[in-house]
């Protein structure tokens, strides 16, 4: 891709990325954007302008990228989540919008006007950790994932962000947490089945296989949280889970299985069926 004014290089782009994009334009704006350092506005106002040598060769190798597959997350190495600037790396997943759904399920279950403890199993680059921490600044919250390089990040996003009432540790789910308990665990874990081919296709074969998937029927990980969880919670503490959208019977079912109360099903802003949520009992 040569050096040529914005508008060109971003008509070409776009037609490039019909093929692995719904939004092909927004993707190129975005990304021409981030190779100028610049905010997307100006590639409106002036597109005429040509970039520098480096910056449309910065751009032509992340388009490259992009045809390939590889997420925009990945190529910028950042993604927003709750109005948060999150960085993400390939360690991680990337923190997507029905994951907000489980923020907000918690912040409903969290007072604001005292201390309260939280954990957050499986935190990858802290996004829902983090987003809690910035709602309730009185809460104390824990962080656990069982990959130090995921932790890394999210250990870097919590500095960058002024959030320093996170705690990060590394270990397997409840492991990091031996006794100790808490009005509220939350996890988005992995959910999707071996058997499901997806995982290997477009944009999610470029994220951890151990973030996303769970046993041939994906339930493997939420299994194991559902049944070790009472031992962590404090009489009438909140289990909240992300799950498939497929799943939304069987999880609730495992919740009330093991004894959880108040026990619900959530719909993301699609309608889909997105997470559950479980009561211990008194």
């Amino acid at each position: 891709m040569s050096v040529a004014p914005f508008s060109q290089l971003l008509a070409d782009a776009a037609h490039r990325l019909m093929a692995v994009s719904d939004t092909p334009r927004l993707e190129a704006e975005v990304l021409l954007a981030a190779a100028l350092n610049r905010p997307r506005s100006d590639l409106r106002a002036w597109p005429e302008r040509l970039p520098q040598p480096e910056q449309a060769a910065r751009f032509a190798a992340w388009i490259e990228r992009r045809q390939a597959g590889e997420p925009v997350a990945y190529l910028l190495g950042r993604r927003e989540f709750w109005s948060l600037d999150l960085e993400v790396t390939p360690d991680t997943l990337i923190p997507r919008p029905e994951t907000e759904l489980l923020v907000e399920l918690a912040l409903e279950r969290l007072p604001a006007d005292r201390p309260i403890r939280v954990a957050d199993l499986g935190t990858g680059s802290g996004a829902i950790a983090l987003a809690v921490a910035r709602e309730r600044p009185q809460a104390r919250i824990v962080a656990t994932d069982r990959s130090v390089a995921a932790l890394r990040v999210a250990q870097r996003n919590a500095r960058r962000l002024g959030l320093s009432h996170v705690e990060f540790r590394a270990g397997d789910w409840f492991a990091p947490l031996q006794g100790e308990h808490f009005e509220l665990i939350v996890s988005n874990p992995p959910y999707v089945a071996a058997v499901d081919s997806r995982w290997r296709e477009g944009e999610l074969r470029f994220e951890p296989v151990a973030a996303l998937v769970a046993g041939e029927e994906g339930l493997d990980a939420i299994r194991a949280l559902i049944a070790q969880a009472p031992d962590y919670l404090q009489p009438a503490g909140w289990l909240l889970l992300e799950h498939g959208y497929d799943q939304g019977e069987v999880v609730p079912a495992l919740l009330r299985q093991r004894g959880f109360c108040e026990v619900a099903d959530h719909l993301d802003a699609s309608g889909l069926s997105r997470s559950s949520s479980g009561r211990w009992r008194d």
